[in-house]
């Protein structure tokens, strides 16, 4: 049996109206992986900011290889061997790799203390590099760096520090395949050095492929710690939301109505002669593989790029689409892929985000109508259900969930006819996903039209009435409720339009393909 590296026993943290954590238990054994699953306001991020010195325990224990221990501050945990790894990584593009890995702490010559010994720095940086198999020059810019290998330069600082526990929050999320797997060889390789793993993320197959054991939290409190080969995701489900999700794509068939919008030969930097219809009522799947052009498309009918020729009509009518205002005018709503950096202001409340679209709607005379602004957030507070101590919450302090929510209240506010959503569950906890299929459901039975882009092909096939798949900036196909597979939905998204004498392996490297955008 393996001693614990780290014990963190009753633990609790309180914020103003919210108790975040209820005496949490968690206990991590040395050299393995362990992962820590809840939806999103569980209180995950609040409990991991706790043991990276982020945040200070209300009450409660820690004991760190064997020993009770107060953490101050970032630094201080770093310094006792516990190092984080935030989705967002904090890479310094401007500085090199071996500036990243030695920031604030670049080594000094022995004899010269107030000079940098440069030859030190990179030789350690090279070390630490080739110790996960990341052959570059730690002299390189790291602004030169993908995603993935700026990941392995965040590991490689926190190797630094003789980390004996890391911490990483939803690691895969900007990777491909490819860089899954190699980053799964490194937890690997970092568990058999007897490096402890926390593992933070909302894709559940991966945690049954790199992990030891699980704890869930619901609503701040433990839900249990199993083993993970003695049990199954839909064990892991239950506990997370409380209850079984028998449907995890609760679609409504809703009859379609009026057609509300048509694209006709739009062509723009990146889209070629693309042309399709939408109708009341109905959630139009759009897929496609990365650089597609899904998300061109979108930005397009929202007039947030320029486009150079085609048509496009709005209940008959045609638009010149030439500005976000224009869009909005028309009725048409967009929840961007980064909800964060492009659909909301983060230091701004919920109301301010809720009413910000409709700021004519609710003034008079050029001034802002108050009583009626915070009647509107409390009316899709409420309707929404957002998890909020009231309408003057930062919506910076939400859960993604809850932010996704507030997205969505901002065109409802705005009267949104014909909402664009890009990736509209991306980063959001299994039971949070089933709430946005089901306000969906609400806006299509309400006559709206969503459309609705999305990578994760369960969703397209679960949630969609029709599906157009688009490729390298064209629309390769169209395929109504009745005609979905993951099959032919692949073979569109890459190209082959031709059904006839397919290859049964080549449809398993394409559906492959597609995962690598999850």
């Amino acid at each position: 049996m393996q001693s614990d590296i780290l014990v963190m026993e009753e633990i609790e943290k309180s914020f103003p109206g919210v108790k975040a954590l209820q005496k949490v238990h968690l206990s991590v054994r040395k050299g393995e992986v362990h992962a820590l699953l809840g939806e999103n306001g569980a209180g995950k991020s609040t409990l991991m900011k706790i043991l990276a010195g982020a945040y200070s325990k209300d009450a409660g224990k820690i004991f760190f290889d064997s020993e009770a221990v107060e953490i101050k501050n970032p630094k201080h945990a770093q310094e006792m061997g516990i190092s984080i790894i935030y989705q967002e990584l904090s890479i310094l593009p401007h500085l090199s790799i071996a500036e990243n890995i030695f920031l604030g702490r670049l080594p000094k010559r022995k004899r010269y203390p107030w000079l940098i010994d440069w030859s030190r720095c990179y030789e350690e940086s090279k070390e630490l590099l080739n110790r996960l198999g990341l052959k570059v020059d730690p002299r390189t810019p790291a602004s030169r760096l993908k995603v993935a290998e700026q990941q392995m330069v965040e590991i490689a600082k926190s190797l630094s520090y003789n980390a004996k526990v890391i911490i990483m929050d939803e690691p895969t999320a900007p990777l491909t395949s490819h860089e899954i797997d190699n980053l799964f060889e490194v937890v690997n390789m970092l568990k058999k050095q007897g490096v402890s793993i926390i593992y933070v993320s909302h894709r559940l197959p991966e945690i049954k492929e790199i992990c030891d054991r699980t704890t869930v939290l619901r609503d701040g409190q433990n839900i249990g710690t199993v083993n993970v080969a003695e049990t199954e995701i839909e064990d892991w489900v239950s506990m997370m939301v409380g209850r079984d999700l028998d449907k995890m794509f609760p679609k409504h068939i809703v009859p379609h109505g009026s057609e509300t919008l048509e694209v006709r030969n739009l062509v723009t930097d990146k889209l070629k002669d693309v042309s399709f219809k939408a109708y009341k009522g109905e959630i139009l799947g759009i897929a496609g593989l990365v650089g597609a052009g899904r998300t061109e498309l979108a930005r397009a009918l929202f007039g947030a790029d320029p486009i150079l020729k085609g048509e496009i009509n709005i209940a008959g009518k045609p638009v010149n689409m030439c500005s976000p205002r224009t869009a909005i005018k028309n009725g048409i709503g967009l929840v961007p892929e980064d909800r964060k950096g492009q659909g909301l202001v983060l230091p701004m409340s919920v109301k301010d985000n809720t009413t910000l679209a409709n700021l004519p709607g609710i003034s008079r005379l050029g001034k802002l109508r108050l009583g009626l602004e915070g009647a509107l957030a409390k009316k899709f507070v409420r309707e929404l259900d957002i998890a909020t101590p009231g309408i003057y919450q930062e919506t910076v302090n939400l859960s993604g969930g809850n932010q996704q929510k507030v997205v969505l209240a901002k065109w409802l506010c705005s009267k949104s006819q014909i909402l664009i959503i890009d990736e509209p569950t991306r980063g959001i906890d299994v039971g949070a996903k089933v709430e946005i299929y089901e306000l969906l459901n609400e806006l299509v039975g309400n006559g709206a039209t969503v459309i609705m882009i999305s990578s994760e092909m369960p969703e397209l096939i679960g949630m969609s009435d029709r599906v157009i798949v688009m490729h390298e900036g064209k629309i390769t196909g169209e395929l109504k409720r009745e005609e979905f597979s993951e099959e032919s939905i692949m073979r569109y998204a890459s190209g082959l339009t031709d059904n006839a004498n397919r290859n049964p392996m080549e449809v398993d490297v394409l559906g492959t393909a597609y995962q690598s955008v999850n």
